[in-house]
């Protein structure tokens, strides 16, 4: 223990007794540092050296293990910094809510790749029904974006409930909405995707888009009349990379049938996401072919 002044809590401990204290290194309290998650008490002016007071033994231990769950750094200052315990237990059970939800995602890509890589993919397509169905013209709203694959799933339900909403002022709506994939969306590949809403009053809708300006990305077109392949699929299997498995489904089975497909793939959401249940079909997975 060492006394810097009388101004200064006369409990402080330079960094060495503090990092053997708090059972870490000198260089891990420096980085914390540095990265503002453990300043020191008090430094001294003229030698630099590192003060700390006995009660940040907690704060320090508490830093090492929330980094040692992969925690960003801004959550752990979320965490460290919140006065409530109940509300800092909270937060971090809200992280690892969320790392839990990546796990069970990664886990389900692994098996999805396994099979790829064992040759066992056609066990898996076995599993969709594909047919099709022929769609008339009609006019869409849309909303176009490009996004990530972590940013999509956010994207689609707020673009959708704005497309919806402005369905009212263009006639109603006519059909299911449907996103549509121009280019690969992935964690290295951002589209751009669309959201397309049918609607019933085309002068309507231009005179919407031309409200809107550019603000969100609007755009009014008729779609042509075209025929579909599609799988319908259950709100469990729209989660990545299930639904990977079944756009592959449809490819295989419009490949075998000597079908071309002749614009991007698309989903087709028919079902109210808020009330489906995991195994309800909320979606139709569709190319355009002929």
């Amino acid at each position: 223990m060492t006394r810097v002044d009388d101004s200064v809590d006369d409990e402080l401990l330079t960094i060495g007794a503090f990092a053997a204290r708090a059972r870490l290194s000198a260089k891990a309290l420096r980085l914390y540092d540095r990265l503002g998650l453990l300043a020191p008490a008090h430094v001294d002016e003229v030698s630099g050296y590192r003060y700390y007071r006995v009660g940040q033994i907690e704060r320090a231990r508490l830093v090492a293990l929330l980094r040692q769950l992969d925690m960003p750094l801004a959550r752990i200052a979320e965490v460290v910094e919140t006065a409530d315990g109940c509300e800092a237990a909270d937060r971090l059970a809200a992280y690892w809510a969320d790392v839990e939800a990546r796990l069970a995602s990664q886990r389900t890509l692994a098996e999805y790749l396994r099979g790829r890589l064992s040759g066992r993919s056609s066990e898996m397509y076995g599993k969709f029904v594909v047919e099709t169905v022929d769609v008339p013209e009609r006019v869409v709203i849309t909303e176009k974006r490009h996004t990530l694959a972590d940013e999509l799933p956010a994207w689609i339900g707020a673009s959708l409930g704005r497309l919806e909403e402005a369905s009212r002022e263009c006639g109603g709506g006519t059909a299911a909405p449907y996103v549509v994939y121009h280019a690969e969306v992935s964690m290295e590949s951002d589209g751009p995707a669309e959201s397309c809403v049918p609607v019933a009053d085309e002068a309507a809708a231009r005179a919407w888009a031309a409200q809107r300006g550019r603000a969100w990305e609007t755009a009014v077109r008729v779609e042509p009349a075209q025929r579909l392949a599609y799988t319908r699929i259950t709100k469990a299997q729209v989660a990545h990379p299930q639904i990977l498995a079944a756009f592959e489904a449809v490819e295989e089975w419009m490949a075998a049938r000597g079908l071309r497909q002749t614009g991007p793939c698309r989903e087709v959401y028919f079902a109210d996401w808020e009330t489906a249940g995991a195994q309800d079909p909320v979606c139709d997975v569709a190319f355009p072919v002929e």
